[in-house]
């Protein structure tokens, strides 16, 4: 090899290495700047898109197993309110839990909960069939009550979620436009008195907010499986079973609302929060599910590319947050079989042309060490900067500890590499932490 092929070579790897902290330069951007610039023309926008206020609102808790944390998360929903003239209910699906959790919900008396009980064999299909269980009794209720479903929405917390009291009028406030078929607002987790948990709000409550905050200047906003709101009137046009059996149906759900030239807006005003996976084999075995449904989800490349209703610059969006998975995945072989070779050629005396002596291996491993540590340090002086309900020094050590996270990340994304050959789709439930009982409204 040339000493112009080596120039190249390593231009390349640092072009590769360099390209994560300038797309996290951008993202910043948007997590101090574009929230309050956009804030006005998002309100102008919905005021000028006519009078879709919803009148209704059903808030949907799919709970299997969760008697650790159902009767705070049922609580917490029924303390919601929406705007002056808004109904608001709880249906509960309790989707064949085998523990406590019915015993849980009877012991709760409240005029606006409703408990949907499934049974074997119709029980645990998955998440999404017990949402379209739901889904199929709430239209049924509406039709039957004679109210127009564009004005009912629907929302979902999951069984360990707890919303801000004023997610509904910030629901209600982003679909006054019409053209708005359903909102995600922010996620953050409670339980980040450990590291492990004050990474996972590092993560959502810094970095998924930037990304969805520039998605919302995009019209590329996606679902999470947590704190979603639908018009039940967009969710009727996919049908009888609007959520799939993909091991992210949030998403799915989220991609083929923009395959239907539905909008989907994404605010940080209101938020959810949800407990964080504080153990590393179930952290792993979560996000290999998350990883995996990815993967399912790029069968939906080749509608994305010839659908209309998609913008050529969103549909780069969301072309690279399907793809960006299994480019990390390769970039990352890339750089350690990279570095790999480096250190073995010079241990046996034939150094690699780009790297020549062990000061250039020093460098180069440096290099590599700063770009991986510098977006966590940024994201959280982000978050200090957003949020501040969070000391210095336990921000700090969360920015010091997200490359490590990073890096279970990937080994998750092999193993959702693996499963997907294989053809294994199952997956189990995640654990929820006890907590302290909540009050419950009156």
């Amino acid at each position: 090899m040339g000493a112009s092929e080596s120039w190249q070579i390593a231009v390349a790897g640092y072009a590769v290495l360099l390209a994560w902290p300038i797309t996290t330069v951008v993202l910043v951007w948007f997590a101090l700047r574009y929230h309050g610039t956009h804030r006005a023309k998002t309100v102008n926008r919905s005021l000028a898109g006519g009078n879709g206020r919803p009148q209704h609102f059903w808030v949907i808790v799919p709970a299997l197993n969760e008697e650790a944390v159902v009767a705070n998360t049922v609580g917490a929903a029924l303390k919601l309110r929406g705007p002056a003239g808004t109904l608001s209910r709880v249906l509960v699906v309790d989707d064949g839990s085998d523990d406590r959790t019915p015993e849980v919900l009877a012991a709760i008396d409240h005029p606006r909960l409703h408990v949907m009980r499934r049974d074997l064999p119709e029980a645990r299909q998955g998440k999404g069939e017990a949402l379209n269980a739901a889904y199929r009794h709430i239209s049924k209720l509406t039709e039957e009550a004679g109210m127009a479903p564009e004005k009912v929405v629907v929302g979902i917390i999951d069984g360990d979620g707890q919303g801000s009291e004023n997610i509904l009028v910030e629901v209600s406030r982003l679909m006054r436009d019409e053209r708005v078929g359903a909102a995600q607002v922010q996620v953050r987790i409670r339980n980040r008195n450990r590291l492990l948990g004050a990474v996972q709000d590092l993560e959502f409550g810094a970095i998924v907010d930037a990304c969805q905050n520039m998605r919302d200047a995009l019209d590329t906003v996606g679902l999470g499986g947590n704190g979603q709101f639908s018009r039940l009137s967009t969710l009727q046009k996919l049908g009888a079973a609007p959520w799939s059996s993909c091991l992210v149906e949030d998403m799915e759900l989220g991609l083929r609302m923009h395959l239907n030239g539905d909008g989907i807006r994404y605010t940080s005003r209101a938020s959810v929060t949800q407990q964080a996976v504080v153990d590393v084999r179930r952290l792993t075995r979560q996000r290999t599910r998350w990883a995996q449904g990815n993967m399912q989800c790029a069968r939906y490349l080749g509608r994305l590319f010839s659908s209309p209703r998609v913008a050529r610059i969103a549909l780069a969006e969301m072309l690279h947050y399907l793809l960006s998975p299994w480019a990390n995945a390769m970039v990352t072989v890339a750089l350690i079989g990279t570095g790999i070779a480096g250190l073995a050629g010079l241990l046996i005396g034939h150094p690699l042309v780009f790297i020549p002596t062990w000061t250039a291996l020093v460098v180069s491993f440096g290099v590599w060490l700063g770009v991986t540590t510098f977006p966590g340090l940024l994201w959280a002086a982000v978050h200090q900067r957003k949020h501040g309900d969070e000391g210095v020094w336990r921000m700090l050590a969360a920015a010091l500890a997200y490359p490590a996270f990073l890096i279970l990340g990937l080994a998750a994304t092999y193993r959702a590499l693996g499963r997907q050959a294989s053809g294994r789709q199952a997956w189990a439930k995640t654990e929820r932490l006890v907590e302290e009982p909540l009050a419950l409204p009156a």
